[in-house]
């Protein structure tokens, strides 16, 4: 018999195996001679001044808990029957090539950008020489966005699939256990790469192909419907090649502006503005943070384990959202731009979460009707009136180039921003952004649709979260990254692209999905539509 029990103790009892016991056994509603426990979920609670942990537990009584509860998929090597091109090598489209390889569908996987060992040595041109590959750094590359700006595998989609067996094969192919423990999952952009590799090597064992520097400029379409790509690729002679399929999984991510402009063009109904945020990066000192989530409990014996305190903090500003997002404990800014014309920042963490700041986005939600006129206007000129949040995330990240030096991104002093004035350089903080910073009056050239509601969003956000409004927080511009303004249009049934058929959107750049765990089972879902529909094409054997 299986009952479930959550327990509540302080830090410096989470090790008290025998306490841990007897606090379960008082819950339970079943008594037996044997309990096997096995934790399911931890999580840290900071709320009301009182730092506690929250400890769920599966309690298997006079019985063994089962194996099936961390069954892996079974996948088959490739038949090479059928064959589907996946655009691109982040999570939805690792994620879905292992879901194809569970039919024995060979998976061939088109990625822009290099290998994770190469494109760690263009991201750091980045910090040391101002350089920006356009194909690798932070956006593109095997892994996708989250390999090296992220890591986190926290999501509240629970509806999409099963969350519990992302996790399960993001530990078979070498993540700590705790990630399937842990409330808000963690791998940590250190250790991230050496998974994302061992998933590759799975896919390529089991017959599948993956393709680095080589990018999708077109489709073959044949009677309406996708039946290829074509791409470019250094490594041929002729400097393209043609790739024919049965169907393609577009995993392309949330910055591959020139997809949906090739979309555009060939398919412009297929194409829908929607919402989304962009802001900028808050760093705090660690210390900071860490003081008003655990109100001084840190440095209590027993809470060594507690490790850098995380913060997720909501408001409304006429109508609109103000929001942390990708909040990154003992973690640093980064510089994520994906052309060199362009200054974008994101946050990530590495495993140990030790550096000596903390960071989150603080983000203004954007709607369709909130986009400034002028480039509703070019849009609609262009003929893709989808389009016209692009060109203005695209505005924002060259203001912030014209605004900084070179990869030096524009920050001011939090206090200053809503002082609204700006702040003298040699009064900015030392901070983790190994580009470096320049004084820049933020609320001068941030669009007055964000700038306006993010003051006044913090100062609401102060009242919730007292302290966070102080003399050491920092802001640095812009966040624009933290998902796609547009959408490409699938059938709500099949993932089918809707208008432009064999095409199946997913992951972040279609716009259904919003970090590494959607995107990934977002992937599984595009892919097993894609088994069905082969099968259904096949008929009865």
């Amino acid at each position: 018999m299986k009952e479930i029990v959550t327990i509540t103790v302080k830090p410096e009892q989470e090790n008290n195996t025998k306490l841990i016991q007897k606090l379960v056994e008082n819950q339970l509603k079943t008594h037996g001679s044997r309990k096997n426990l096995l934790l399911t979920k931890r999580s840290v609670d900071a709320r009301h001044g009182q730092v506690k942990i929250h400890l769920r537990y599966e309690v298997y009584i006079d019985e063994e808990p089962p194996c099936s509860s961390n069954a892996l998929p079974e996948w088959k090597k490739a038949d090479g029957k059928h064959t589907v091109v996946i655009i691109g090598a982040g999570p939805a489209g690792l994620f879905g090539a292992l879901k194809l390889l569970e039919s024995g569908i060979k998976p061939v996987i088109i990625e822009r950008g290099p290998d994770t060992q190469q494109r760690r040595k263009d991201i750091a041109l980045i910090s040391t020489k101002d350089f920006v590959n356009p194909e690798s750094n932070y956006c593109f590359g095997e892994g996708g966005a989250g390999t090296f700006s992220d890591g986190k595998l926290y999501t509240r989609s629970n509806k999409r699939g099963d969350i519990g067996s992302i996790l399960r094969i993001f530990n078979e192919f070498g993540a700590d256990e705790k990630i399937l423990t842990d409330a808000h999952p963690h791998i940590g952009t250190d250790r991230l790469p050496k998974i994302i590799n061992a998933m590759r090597d799975k896919i390529i064992e089991l017959g599948g192909e993956v393709h680095f520097n080589t990018k999708c400029t077109d489709f073959i379409i044949e009677d309406g419907r996708v039946k290829g790509v074509v791409c470019t690729s250094p490594s041929t002679s002729s400097g393209t090649t043609n790739f024919a399929c049965d169907a393609v999984l577009l995993a392309t991510g949330h910055s591959a502006g020139d997809i949906y402009t090739l979309l555009a063009r060939t398919a412009p109904q297929t194409l829908e503005a929607k919402t989304f945020a962009m802001g900028v990066r808050v760093e705090h000192p660690r210390a900071v943070i860490d003081q008003l989530q655990y109100h001084g409990k840190q440095n209590e014996k027993g809470a060594e384990n507690l490790g850098a305190a995380e913060y997720r903090v909501t408001t409304q500003v006429e109508g609109r959202g103000v929001y942390s997002f990708c909040m990154c404990p003992g973690g640093f800014v980064v510089p994520s731009a994906s052309g060199p014309d362009e200054i974008v920042v994101n946050g990530m963490s590495a495993a140990a979460r030790n550096s000596k700041w903390s960071n989150a986005a603080i983000v203004v939600e954007i709607r369709p009707e909130d986009i400034p006129q002028e480039f509703q206007a070019e849009a609609k000129k262009e003929g893709t009136p989808a389009l016209a949040g692009l060109l203005f995330r695209t505005k924002i990240e060259q203001a912030a180039k014209a605004n900084g030096n070179g990869q030096a991104a524009p920050a001011q002093l939090l206090q200053d921003f809503l002082a609204g004035k700006k702040s003298d350089q040699e009064a900015l903080p030392q901070t983790s952004y190994t580009p470096g910073i320049v004084s820049s009056a933020l609320n001068e050239w941030l669009p007055p649709v964000i700038s306006k509601k993010l003051a006044q969003g913090i100062r609401q956000i102060d009242q919730s979260m007292k302290g966070f409004i102080c003399p050491q927080a920092l802001m640095i511009a812009p966040e624009t990254r933290t998902s796609t303004p547009v959408r490409i249009l699938r059938n709500k049934e099949t993932f089918e692209c809707e208008g432009l058929k064999g095409l199946y959107p997913a992951g972040e750049g279609s716009g259904y999905a919003g970090g590494i765990v959607s995107s990934a089972m977002d992937g599984e879902n595009a892919a097993s539509a894609i088994c069905s529909a082969l099968r259904q094409a096949q008929g009865p054997h």
